[in-house]
Order: structure tokens, then C-alpha cells, then sequence
């Protein structure tokens, strides 16, 4: 017997566990299909243990230095599986919080994959979903009158580079290790690599970033990149840039050794282990694409700006649309295609508004554009930059490296994109989102009153740098 609903997703992570409950409140009968745990990767294996972690590394690094805040706590020891079972507890926390909003919403959920069917005698088009049910039990066939599929994504790898879950990892294995290495090859230094980098540092182990781009998080704008460079390593990270690692040098009957080919000369590196960071790839495969209409393009599923694909009535949203591969977009796409789905006739997201935030120590956020793409797009633009170090509350609490900059439209003010690098800027560039959101230009920002002391106060100097007014430089 196949059950029918107005909508069926397949995916039970960020995207679409929100997708899910912006449907039940519009009154749309919901299910979710989800062979693995409601949370999907980020909750699982991504956000949330990744910075539990890091927040246990940010712990222990300051517990060192706590003498210097007049703190004698004699020596400091790590307990690293005390640290797992903290990042575990929380996991399941959330977990459970997830179940509960999804049982309230009376959405239903079947554990099982899921498989997109072509045209058959439950419905003249595809969309018809059967579901290969964990528990070994007979398939369920679900009658949706639309689809969303939020499948989300995987560790990239290279060939040649393969995983052993011992030696050679990707973050997935990372984060179940019971015991650190003492040294640490990372190939990729991207966002997740170098936040991984920055925690196994901060943590005591012996670190090496080998980067293919001519800096590490390339897609940061270059000030950024040049002062986390900095920054790392003055932890103690080595950086290795414009370096093509060489997969068949690969060996792994010890220590993990690998060679690069840096600025056309060869050169060896070794580890305990090796992590592969380069990026991540769609879960497109075996879900049923074949029998439909609906278009890929490198592996990632293509859509219009409301996520339906081809198939009119199909939506795909998340990671496995590439784009931003970030939790809080997927979840802003699931909203976006059932409020479309619910001809609430919601507007396209501007991806330009969408803050992006690195959770390393020191940590970066950002929004809009960097000043390269501002200047590829042909605007004339005006910088400020503000450091962290004449912050008050920065001194205060420890950490003074760092800046904001600002990159405001000369022509009108307009704030076309704002980048940090210092403490707690992830948590505060929600106020640059919103400024980007009001379309706000970027002397506003400086009359904004910023409270003293706080570390804000460097956001509103920056604003005011853009046309030389700081007060503090």
C-alpha cells in the first residue's frame, strides 16, 4: 500500500529536517526520508561536533596561558576522552531536540533510502519514492505531490589518496579519533582544513597544511587569507602554498609520508597521520536521478532560483546543489522552495547577503563581496580597516590580533562587502548580514552607536575609516 503526501523529502540533515517544519506550519502533509540520523552531516559529522571540539582546543590553550590573567591553575592536562564524550553529549542533545520538533510537527519519517521512480502506475511522472527500509523490511512506496531532495554532500578525496580510516582520514574519521597524533599532515587548506588545523594545534599536535592555491582559504578576501596565514603560524602551523601533492608518493605502512611538488621542486613531508580536507562532493548517486529528467552539472544537481530542477515538481536544495555548502543556506533554500512550493511566492535568496564564518582560533566571518570581485565587477570602491588591538574589550580579554574591513561603492556609500578576522567575529557579523540586508551604506554603520567596551566597537571604526574618520587611529 503506498501512502501519499503533498510533499516528501529526502534528506533528514539541516536542510531538510527545516524544510520539513516550514511545510508542516503551512499544512502541508510531510515526510522525511533518512537512512542515516535526523541532523544529517552537520549535526552529526560536521558543525556541531567540529566546534565542539574546537571549542574544547580553544579551552585548553587559554587554561595554558590562564597565569597570564593572574590564574595559577599549576599544570594543565588534557583529557581527550572526556573531550569526545562532551562533543558526543552535545551531539545527542541536539539531536533529541530535533526529534521533538519533528514529532511535534507530525511530520512522518522513514529510516531507509530513498529512490526517486520513473512514471508508473502510482503516478504518470516521477516523483514516486521507494524506500529501502533500514530494518530490512519490504520497500515503502510514498506518493508525493512534490520532492525535495536535500541529500547533502560527503569529504571530496583524491585519487590516490584513499582512505583507510586509519592513517588517512577525511573529517569524518577525524572526529571519532580516541587519541591525538603527535604530528598531522592536512591536504587542503581551505575552511575546513585550517579549522582543523587550528584545533589540532591548539591542542599540542605537530601541524602541516599543504594548500594547491597560492594562499590558504583562497576564497577569503586576500587580507584575510595573508593574516590568518600569519597567524597560523605563529601557533605553529606550517604552511606549504602553490603545492600540488603527489598521491602516488603516498605511504602508509608507518607514518604517513607524501610528497608535494612546490614551486617545481619535489619534497617530502611525514605525519602520524594524514587528513584529506579538498573540499566536498554531492550525494547524487543512487537515489534515482537516472529516471528522470532532471539535470547535473559536476556532480552537483541543477535548479532555478526558487530550487526546482527539471522536473518541474522536484526541488533540490543544500549541499548537493553546491553553491554556498553551508548549513544555514540549506536551511534558508528548504524554506525557500516549500513557501514556493505553498505559492507563498517567497524571493530568490542574495547570496551576497549570506555571512560565511571559519571557526578557527583566530576566527573569520564574512559577507559580500571581497575587494578582488568588487574590482572585477567594475566598481570603484573605498576601504576601511580597523585593528583589534586598540579594542579595549579585545585587550581585555586576551586576544588582539586582528581586524575589520569594510568595502563600501565610492560612487554611493553602498556597503558591498565586510570582512573580519580576530575574536568572536563569527558572532559578529550578523550585524554587516543585516546592514547588507537593509542595503545600508557604510556611514550608517559608523553613526551606529557601538557599545564601549565591546569587540563591535571595531566594526563601527572601520565604517568610519572608509572615509578617514576613525576615532582611534
Amino acid at each position: 500500500m503506498a501512502n501519499e503526501y503533498d510533499l516528501v523529502i529526502l534528506g533528514g540533515g539541516t536542510g531538510g529536517y527545516v524544510a520539513a517544519i516550514r511545510a508542516a506550519q503551512l499544512g502541508l502533509k510531510t515526510a522525511i526520508v533518512e537512512k542515516g540520523k535526523l541532523g544529517g552531516t552537520c549535526l552529526h559529522k560536521g558543525c556541531i561536533p567540529s566546534k565542539a571540539l574546537l571549542r574544547s582546543a580553544e579551552v585548553y590553550k587559554t587554561a595554558k596561558k590562564s597565569s597570564e590573567f593572574g590564574v595559577e591553575t599549576g599544570e594543565v592536562t588534557l583529557n581527550f576522552l572526556k573531550v569526545q564524550e562532551r562533543k558526543n553529549g552535545i551531539v545527542d542533545q541536539l539531536h533529541k531536540g530535533v526529534q521533538f520538533l519533528i514529532k511535534k510537527g507530525k511530520i512522518d519519517v522513514y529510516e531507509g533510502l530513498g529512490r526517486i521512480l520513473g512514471p508508473s502506475i502510482f503516478s504518470p511522472m516521477p516523483g514516486t519514492i521507494s524506500v529501502e527500509m533500514n530494518n530490512g523490511g519490504e520497500n515503502e512506496m510514498l506518493i508525493p505531490k512534490n520532492v525535495i531532495i536535500a541529500t547533502g554532500s560527503r569529504p571530496r578525496t583524491l585519487p590516490g589518496l584513499e582512505i583507510d580510516g586509519e592513517k588517512v582520514l577525511t573529517s569524518d574519521e577525524a572526529l571519532m579519533l580516541e587519541k591525538l597524533p603527535e604530528s598531522l599532515i592536512i591536504v587542503g587548506g581551505g575552511v575546513i582544513g585550517i579549522e582543523w588545523a587550528s584545533m589540532m594545534s591548539d591542542f599540542g599536535v605537530k601541524v602541516t597544511v599543504i594548500e594547491y592555491a597560492d594562499r590558504i582559504v583562497p576564497t577569503e578576501d586576500r587580507e584575510i587569507s595573508k593574516e590568518m596565514q600569519r597567524l597560523m603560524k605563529k601557533k605553529g602551523v606550517v604552511i606549504v602554498t602553490n603545492a600540488k601533492v603527489l598521491p602516488e608518493t603516498l605511504n602508509a605502512s608507518s607514518s604517513v609520508t607524501v610528497s608535494a611538488e612546490v614551486n617545481g621542486e619535489v619534497k617530502q613531508y611525514e605525519a602520524e597521520k594524514l587528513l584529506v580536507s579538498v573540499g566536498r562532493a554531492g550525494n547524487t548517486e543512487g537515489i534515482g536521478l537516472q529516471n528522470t529528467d532532471i539535470e547535473t552539472e559536476k556532480g552537483y544537481i541543477r535548479t532555478n532560483a526558487f530550487y526546482q530542477t527539471k522536473e518541474s515538481h522536484i526541488y533540490a536544495i543544500g549541499d548537493v546543489i553546491g553553491g554556498l555548502q553551508l548549513a544555514h543556506v540549506a536551511s534558508h533554500e528548504g524554506i525557500t522552495a516549500v513557501e514556493h512550493i505553498a505559492g507563498k511566492n517567497p524571493a530568490p535568496i542574495d547570496y551576497t547577503a549570506v555571512s560565511k564564518c571559519i571557526y578557527s582560533s583566530p576566527e573569520a566571518a564574512s559577507v559580500g563581496l571581497t575587494e578582488e570581485e568588487a574590482k572585477e565587477k567594475g566598481f570603484k570602491i573605498k576601504t576601511g580597516k580597523f585593528p583589534f588591538k586598540v579594542i579595549g574589550k579585545a585587550l581585555v580579554y586576551g586576544e588582539s590580533d586582528g581586524f575589520v574591513k569594510i568595502i563600501a561603492n565610492e560612487e554611493n556609500d553602498d556597503l558591498l562587502g565586510v570582512h573580519m578576522i580576530g575574536p568572536h567575529v563569527t558572532d559578529m557579523i550578523s550585524e554587516a548580514g543585516l546592514a547588507k540586508v537593509l542595503d545600508a551604506a557604510s556611514w550608517e554603520i559608523g553613526h551606529t552607536i557601538h557599545p564601549h567596551p565591546t569587540l563591535s566597537e571595531a566594526i563601527g571604526e572601520a565604517a568610519l575609516a572608509v572615509d578617514g574618520l576613525a576615532i582611534h587611529s
